[in-house]
């Protein structure tokens, strides 16, 4: 049963990561807009801002035709998650396939819907600021630190 079990996790972290990414993009994007700024400062260290990234992580690869491409690229990172899902005897492991496929789903719903991903999170110290991210983008990379720690340090050792 474990198989099974692990599928469900996968697919209701996918579901609620693409279901928290989507609302989050839907009020972010109002505030925003009703704001009518390109920055709303909230703390010292925090600002929601308004970046449409045509590019991947950290605006790699940004261009105004990239979206396609990326849409494929992601539609087959996706496909390769979900034969691991598949396989997987693991709830982490699942849980951070979920995740990455959740995120994943989220970023091409704003390229299929808007050419490019709604980005919104800054945090800077001083002048210096992390690129803007979004729910998708973190779930992406809690996923594939999920993997990584499973992979080194919770997979049982074969001789």
């Amino acid at each position: 049963m474990p198989g099974k079990r692990c599928i469900f996790i996968g697919f209701l972290t996918a579901a609620l990561v693409f279901a928290l990414d989507q609302a989050s993009k839907l009020l972010l994007l109002a505030a925003v807009t009703a704001a009518n700024q390109h920055v709303i400062g909230l703390t010292p260290f925090f600002n929601l801002v308004m970046v449409w990234n045509t590019g991947v992580s950290f605006g790699m690869l940004a261009g105004p035709h990239q979206a396609w491409p990326l849409v494929a690229l992601s539609a087959a990172i996706t496909f390769i998650l979900l034969m691991w899902l598949y396989k997987a005897t693991s709830s982490l492991v699942a849980a951070a396939l979920g995740a990455v496929m959740g995120g994943a789903i989220g970023n091409v719903a704003d390229r299929l819907r808007f050419g490019a991903v709604a980005d919104f999170f800054d945090f800077h110290m001083g002048i210096y600021h992390w690129p803007a991210f979004n729910v998708a983008d973190s779930a992406i990379c809690i996923g594939v630190v999920l993997l990584c720690w499973h992979s080194m340090f919770m997979e049982s050792k074969r001789g």
